[in-house]
């Protein structure tokens, strides 16, 4: 029986589905064998305001990618964006034995249950999809690498919890099913994005990966192989071809092939569109600053931003990020992916990485082995746990 992985991206204008297999001779050890694309309906910064509308769009995008793997999909891993896509941080702690006890895989489960039980008031119509453990102190003192195996009376453990808002993880679970796929599991879609864009040396460094959608402006960052921050903002690609239609006072399809660089009947400079284009670029990544500031990383990640998304392929968009974060900057797609794919496929090949990943259950250190043994399903009650 032929071994295939399913990734789809449920974005505000496009539903992207990548069907791979798995290729040891490849970069990231997985092969696309098809792709299928539709135009969303029923979506709204990347949540579902129509399920009928979001199910055709889901439809006819397996639909494609089945046709393009010649294979038929069951089962599949999704991305979890929008805006309603949050992050809290939060402490557990568990007593060990008052002698000293040794800590086991069980108390690192109880200590990240403990901590999202504390925080559990901030967590109403909201659901935990991700509890990644930042830090951990044994009897007070920090622990550097897995406490599992030392001696102690005390666990404690800051955790980043990952949340979706209930009703908007449901509706896409519902649209999914709706289309004849089981929803295997979920995973915040820019974590997904960055295991195929980011390198662990990038992630070891400190990075932020900005994935600039056509309604959210997606940040994750990472630090030491691990995530620190993951944060959606209510800006996009699409706030370009608007600005672009406002200033120019054209019809947006037009505006659209202006973002894109294309020549249009309008008389109109390039050098008016650059500044309008630009004046959106210097807002988001003014928003991106703002963020790494308040969580302390201002000017403090070594391997800079790197860029991906849709809005990746706005010609300025690398050196307006470089000039208002003061950090180097680059723009990814999908690399060794050995298909027309670009960045905006990131998400969903990400996500069949991710299975790929778990299936071989590898014993990794990072972000990739951070979901690896997570194939249980996440509304029957697993987490995805730091290994």
């Amino acid at each position: 029986m032929k071994r295939f992985y399913t990734g789809i991206d449920i974005g505000t204008y496009h539903v992207k589905v990548v069907i791979a297999e798995p290729a040891p001779d490849t970069e990231h050890g997985i092969r696309i064998l098809g792709v299928g694309s539709a135009s969303s309906k029923g979506m709204r910064h990347g949540y579902i305001v129509n399920t009928a509308e979001a199910t055709q769009s889901i439809t006819d995008a397996l639909t494609r990618a089945q046709e393009a793997a010649k294979v038929s999909v069951k089962r599949a891993r999704i991305g979890i964006g929008g805006i309603g896509l949050d992050e809290l941080k939060s402490v557990g702690e568990v007593s060990l034995t008052a002698s000293g006890g040794e800590v086991t895989t069980r108390d690192l489960e109880r200590a990240l249950a403990d901590s999202e039980r504390r925080a559990s008031s901030k967590l109403v119509n909201k659901k935990v999809i991700h509890a990644i453990p930042l830090t951990y102190h044994l009897d007070g003192k920090p622990v550097l690498g897995r406490p599992h195996g030392l001696q102690g009376s005390k666990l404690t453990v800051e955790t980043l919890l990952i949340t979706a808002l209930e009703q908007h993880l449901n509706d896409i679970i519902e649209a999914v099913e709706t289309a004849g796929v089981e929803a295997e599991d979920v995973m915040a879609a820019p974590l997904a994005a960055s295991l195929v864009t980011l390198t662990k040396p990038q992630k070891m460094a400190g990075v932020v990966l900005a994935n600039i959608g056509a309604e959210t402006l997606s940040i994750a960052v990472f630090e030491n192989d691990q995530p620190l921050s993951v944060k959606i903002l209510p800006t996009g690609a699409g706030d370009v071809t608007n600005d672009l239609a406002l200033a120019m006072k054209v019809p947006l399809t037009e505006a659209e092939q202006m973002k894109r660089g294309a020549l249009t009947k309008t008389d109109v400079s390039r050098k008016k569109v650059d500044d309008v284009v630009s004046a959106r670029l210097k807002d988001m990544f003014g928003l991106i600053d703002a963020h790494l500031k308040a969580i302390g990383k201002h000017k403090l990640l070594p391997a800079g931003i790197v860029i991906t998304g849709g809005g990746s392929g706005l010609t300025t968009a690398r050196d307006i990020a470089r000039a208002t974060l003061k950090l180097p900057s680059q723009v990814t797609g999908i690399p060794a992916a050995r298909t027309a794919a670009d960045a905006t496929w990131a998400v969903a090949f990400g996500l069949c990485k991710w299975e790929h990943t778990s299936e071989q259950k590898m014993e990794e250190d990072g972000l990739s082995g951070l979901f690896a043994g997570a194939g249980a399903s996440l509304w029957k009650g697993i987490r995805s746990l730091l290994p």
